[in-house]
């Protein structure tokens, strides 16, 4: 007589990672101030900025919208030295994908008070320009901020 083949199928299954995505809205973006130009986003994003480290080192945060650039929340991306600070693409638009925004407003600041685009600034915004088009999310902004709350506005500047 044949035996069966039957094995208990919890033991040839493989354990795998599960991804789990989630985003919490804690205020409902419906009820929140659409960002109409370089001005409110400045005062939102430096609002919420750390006044005690603005002027030690530079920090690198998105400014994440809706369709109606209603804002659904802002992300500090990174935290650097005096001169720069690391920007992730890939962990850029982990939370941009993740939370669903389709516009994002970039930031970071100079300590120094400057409020010249670096050339490492310009070739950044031009590489998230080109991957945010890949995903159809649209780059409004990229402001810089003194530790003063003056600013430098990309779009302002016809600089995107």
């Amino acid at each position: 007589m044949c035996k069966s083949q039957n094995k208990d199928s919890t033991l040839n299954k493989v354990k795998i990672n599960e991804i789990r995505i989630s985003y919490i809205e804690r205020n409902t973006t419906l009820n929140s101030k659409a960002i109409t130009g370089s001005v409110e986003a400045r005062n939102l994003l430096f609002d919420n900025w750390d006044k005690n480290t603005i002027a030690l080192h530079e920090t690198f945060k998105v400014l994440l919208l809706n369709n109606s650039n209603k804002v659904k929340g802002v992300y500090e991306l990174s935290n650097g030295g005096i001169t720069g600070t690391l920007v992730d693409i890939c962990i850029l638009f982990a939370i941009v994908l993740k939370s669903l925004s389709v516009g994002i407003i970039v930031a970071h600041n100079h300590p120094s008070g400057s409020l010249k685009a670096s050339e490492a600034d310009i070739q950044l915004t031009q590489k998230i320009k080109t991957a945010a088009t890949l995903l159809d999310v649209k780059v409004l902004d990229h402001v810089i901020i003194s530790p003063s709350g003056q600013f430098y506005s990309f779009a302002d500047n016809n600089m995107l």
